[in-house]
């Protein structure tokens, strides 16, 4: 008995990726309503807390990107030799130290990416892509950003090869240029608050399908996406968190919207509509996870109540003098109203001078506050081993022992 050969279909023309966006109107209204949910919820979480405060937290959801795209390629560094590549303080052990470097390029990546203050309609467009990608790799030495099979990534250069990823056959390396002229087109402008988030998910998988690099794909695509959704998130939730904890899921719908149409009834494009439609539906429910979990760790009367646990744990377990529960009331402040003198937030400690200082300067050690001089106004700090008791299942990898210590 012979089986009949599986034809390879060959993609070599823009129009045998669309529809790049779904066309459903019912389905895009309901969408659209969920959106409106995540980008309500986005605002209010921007007016939470101090500038200060969430200047800070940007910084530690920064890292937490980079450590969880990393995971997501399998790849992962543990967030405490992230927190160490920072103070450009590497191990030495070499696969631990490379993977610090490309945890460090990502971070300063994302952050040069941010910096250009790009326009919506550019952000949405190919040469962010490359952008992305170069900003990625030009940051690593050839030896760090040589695959496993001996390739060397090229920063921002579009692959000369065609490839195979998995079952999915990517448009060939020629056609290329048409393929992101193509979205460049489509995607490449001011969207309603209501049909831009769509259009970033949309956006994601068909970068993913085109799969424009020989290597860094997924990392390049999510750094676009990450300054995409810039302006919602204002740094303060991560989808990459989201990803990165349904892993098996975010592969699943991206494979499965790399479906070509099943039928008349799926949309009037080569590929399945109804599959990039559930991609979206996944997408926006990551978001909506996200935001809403970020919303509840930043709540001031809860955070209030995890602070006094946080003193009440450190003052049983590590330094019963330095810790006590009249440090709540300032910490509780810095956090909402913004930094304090040193000698103000001594005072509003209501204890005596020198019990007080020794306070100060046991909460400066630990990180619990920071200061940008020796003398300078105190902030609202988020050291990694306390972050299981402020912002309980945030980041809880940053909480465990790095297995290869």
């Amino acid at each position: 008995m012979h089986s009949t050969p599986t034809q390879v279909v060959v993609y070599d023309h823009p129009a045998q990726f669309e529809p790049l966006m779904p066309g459903n109107a019912a389905a895009m209204q309901e969408l659209a309503l969920r959106i409106r949910g995540v980008v309500e919820a986005s605002l209010r979480l921007q007016g939470s807390a101090h500038p200060v405060t969430r200047q800070r937290l940007r910084e530690l959801v920064r890292a937490m990107n980079s450590y969880y795209s990393n995971c997501i390629e399998g790849q992962s560094t543990h967030p405490r030799y992230i927190e160490s590549a920072l103070r450009k303080d590497f191990s030495d052990k070499p696969d631990v130290a490379q993977r610090q470097r490309i945890a460090l390029a990502h971070i300063e990546a994302e952050r040069e990416l941010e910096g250009l203050g790009a326009p919506e309609e550019a952000v949405l467009q190919s040469p962010m892509l490359l952008r992305a990608h170069a900003a990625l790799y030009g940051r690593l030495t050839p030896q760090d950003r040589t695959t496993e099979d001996g390739h060397v990534v090229q920063p921002g250069q579009l692959r000369q090869e065609d490839v195979i990823v998995h079952r999915h056959h990517p448009p060939t390396w020629t056609s290329l240029p048409g393929f992101l002229s193509r979205m460049d087109g489509f995607y490449g402008r001011r969207w309603s608050l209501d049909m831009g988030l769509v259009a970033v998910a949309c956006l994601h998988h068909r970068v993913a399908w085109v799969h424009a690099f020989r290597d860094g794909n997924g990392r390049a695509a999510r750094l676009q996406t990450h300054v995409a959704l810039q302006p919602l998130s204002a740094g303060l939730w991560s989808v990459n968190r989201g990803l990165a904890r349904q892993r098996d899921a975010y592969y699943t719908h991206l494979s499965n919207a790399d479906m070509a149409r099943q039928g008349d009834l799926d949309g009037r494009g080569n590929l399945s509509e109804r599959m990039l439609l559930e991609w979206c539906r996944f997408f926006i429910g990551v978001c909506e996870d996200q935001v809403q979990f970020m919303t509840e760790m930043l709540d001031l009367g809860a955070l209030k109540k995890r602070l006094h646990a946080l003193v009440l744990v450190k003052s049983q377990t590590e330094d019963t003098s330095a810790y006590r529960s009249e440090l709540v009331v300032p910490l509780h402040y810095v956090l909402a109203a913004g930094p304090l003198s040193r000698r103000e937030f001594v005072q509003m400690t209501g204890l005596g001078e020198r019990t007080a200082r020794h306070s100060l300067s046991r909460l400066l050690a630990d990180g619990l506050l920071r200061s940008d001089s020796p003398k300078g106004d105190v902030s609202l700090g988020f050291p990694l081993d306390q972050l299981h008791l402020l912002f309980p299942n945030l980041y809880p990898e940053a909480a465990a022992k790095p297995v290869d210590a």
